[in-house]
């Protein structure tokens, strides 16, 4: 499907790629993984053509569709829904040309619509809508209404509706929450062509891809199997470098060591010599140099509090008087909790971790908490709250007042910032950089409990690990609100649903969850449309007259029934021309092949312009009796 021969990159000063080849086998879903800051999005941007590479290195078959995700839809005022559905440019294309179509072309529009099921479509948007987060109402909204987050949602669901040849998805589940990272999961693993994905989600990972791209050292290495299997060979790939390299180390040892005895003694001068040579040619055996990924320094409270941390009996909590957005909470939280918060957008996962954090009261019923207690909050505000002037070092100037200088340095370098970081603008540093920045300054007090929502958007695998193993050695209680599976599989021992205005515990694990999601989305997708096609059913007569003086959507009757009778005169003729070849073919001589041959052809071909024109008159009459 995507062939990568010798490509190599150079820009901003640096080389990103060095004659690199790869090939995509087509219908693969094939993950591409790296360091941050390695070059996945620049790959993707000489995929895409956005960036020239120089040469034929990148070559996609002549007709394949390519698209990708790389912003958000335009705030039109154009519907949810109508966006999804113009993402076909084709089925778009056709139902414009419908409007004004002489009547003659109407019969070959007709069955090209058919052919591409085009009456499916709006279920198959609207299922894919439902799955990333919006209901029946909120596809029928403009994209004007949305934020920029949702409508990078709709730029990938108009994405999945269109089903390009080949789809490139930068960080797909980064704008998603946990329900539509788990639907977009499923949905992946059917998709019927070439996808290419940029995922630091190891779950995502696991699940959806046949294949692992391998961006490292400016190569390109495609590994078969999922991430799991990927990390297995590269660690069997590096062990077997290692045992070459000591072995390849040891000859040159030996040689090294004949050479310098033996050289200037004329009896061994020719074999020394030969020996030099040997050396000479030795090309050193690359072992992978695994860079480090600093640790994430969680520091544990020093004393526990009594049990319990948080007890909520009956509580009310919103952001307006009387109003509340979760109701009737009864939970109790202890030291050694680990709560995995789960919920679809809008559900109070927010509302509930800033009640936790002291920055929201109850409205009625009882928080008790010890006064004692402190609250480490992490969440994605912060980020983009930054000062994009300050810098690392100026931040901990702020948090250490009193500390001396040496050892604020020294703190920043602990939390992966080095000397060259700290006096870098926040906006000059990476996504991940700030977020390790913010992760290890929320938790620098020793808090009795952590609260982080949508912790690890910015990380990349081994830097999700090493907060993992650092939330593994906290003793402190969590609260852990993301769309990373696996991490919340790795760190929650209890699951807490948010859903219908309230908070309540999870009787089940990430499994059952993932199959509640996706049963969700069909029942979504499915019975709101049921539901209108009945209820509009119904209605119809008795709103008919109010809508009789409207404009329709679709063809009008009169230019309905000149296609029904445009098809009917085709009909006839190709009926009567299937007659006459019929009558030629009975009376061709059985002594000329050729003339045999072509007029079975001539045969075929016309039964199946009937046949199409066939399924056209059809077509115009079912649409004729609809709008009658």
């Amino acid at each position: 499907m995507l062939q990568i021969t010798d490509l190599t990159f150079n820009a901003w000063g640096r080389k990103f790629l060095e004659d690199a080849s790869v090939s995509l086998p087509p219908g693969a879903k094939v993950g591409l993984v790296g360091r941050n800051g390695i070059g996945k999005s620049t790959l993707f941007k000489l995929i895409l053509g956005e960036l020239a590479a120089g040469g034929d290195e990148i070559s996609l078959p002549k007709t394949a569709r390519i698209a990708s995700v790389d912003q958000e839809h335009p705030a039109t005022p154009v519907s949810v829904l109508e966006t999804i559905l113009e993402a076909d440019v084709e089925r778009h294309d056709l139902l414009t040309r419908l409007e004004t179509a002489e009547p003659e072309e109407m019969g070959e529009i007709w069955t090209r619509l058919i052919e591409i099921d085009a009456d499916a479509a709006p279920a198959r948007a609207a299922e894919i809508l439902v799955g990333l987060g919006f209901d029946q109402e909120n596809q029928q909204r403009p994209m004007s209404e949305f934020s920029g987050g949702w409508r990078m949602r709709v730029a990938l669901a108009a994405a999945l509706f269109a089903e390009p040849d080949m789809l490139l998805l930068d960080e797909p589940t980064n704008y998603l929450d946990l329900e539509g990272a788990l639907w977009l999961e499923a949905r992946l693993k059917k998709y019927p062509h070439t996808a290419l994905i940029i995922s630091h989600d190891r779950e995502m990972l696991n699940e959806v891809c046949t294949h692992i791209l391998h961006l490292a050292n400016r190569t390109l290495e495609l590994y078969t199997g999922n991430y799991d299997q990927f990390e297995k060979a590269r660690a069997e790939k590096a062990r077997l470098l290692m045992s070459a390299k000591a072995k390849q180390d040891a000859e040159r040892a030996h040689l090294q060591a004949f050479v310098d005895r033996f050289k200037a003694k004329a009896s061994k001068a020719a074999q020394a010599q030969s020996r030099m040579k040997r050396l000479a040619k030795m090309q050193p055996v690359a072992t992978t140099i695994e860079e480090r990924v600093a640790p994430f320094i969680l520091p544990s409270p020093p004393r526990p509090l009594a049990p319990p941390l948080i007890r909520l009996e009956q509580a009310n909590v919103g952001y307006e008087p009387g109003k509340p957005i979760l109701r009737n909470l009864n939970l109790r939280m202890d030291l050694d909790d680990r709560i995995g918060l789960l919920g679809v957008n809008g559900a109070g996962k927010s509302t509930f971790a800033k009640m936790i954090a002291g920055a929201l009261n109850v409205e009625s019923g009882e928080l008790h908490r010890d006064r004692k207690m402190r609250v480490g909050w992490f969440h994605q505000h912060q980020i983009e709250a930054m000062d994009p002037t300050d810098t690392p070092l100026e931040i901990i100037r702020r948090a250490m007042p009193d500390a001396a200088e040496s050892a604020r340095r020294s703190k920043l370098a602990q939390w992966g910032l080095g000397y060259e970081k700290q006096e870098t603008t926040v906006a000059s540093l990476s996504g991940g950089e700030r977020a390790r920045l913010l992760l290890n300054q929320v938790a620098m007090d020793a808090p009795h409990i952590l609260i982080l929502d949508e912790p690890t958007n910015h990380l990349d695998i081994d830097s999700r690990r090493a907060l993992l193993d650092a939330l593994n050695d906290y003793s402190g209680a969590v609260i852990l609100i993301t769309h990373d599976r696996s991490l919340m599989e790795m760190v929650a021992d209890r699951l807490w649903l948010a859903a219908d205005g309230t908070v309540k515990p999870w009787d089940g694990d990430m499994d059952d969850y993932a199959r509640f999601v996706l049963d969700r989305a069909k029942q979504a997708a499915v019975k709101p449309s049921q539901i209108k096609a009945e209820t509009e059913a119904k209605a119809a007569p008795a709103a008919a007259p109010a809508k009789k003086n409207e404009k329709r959507s679709g063809p009008s009757p009169s230019t309905l029934r000149h296609a029904v009778k445009k098809a009917e005169e085709r009909m006839a003729a190709l009926t009567a021309e299937v007659a006459r070849i019929d009558d030629d073919l009975s009376n061709a001589a059985v002594s000329n092949p050729k003339a045999l041959e072509g007029l079975t052809r001539a045969r075929a071909k016309t039964q199946a312009d009937l046949d199409a024109a066939e399924a056209a008159w059809m077509q115009a009459e079912e649409a004729l009796a609809e709008v009658s």
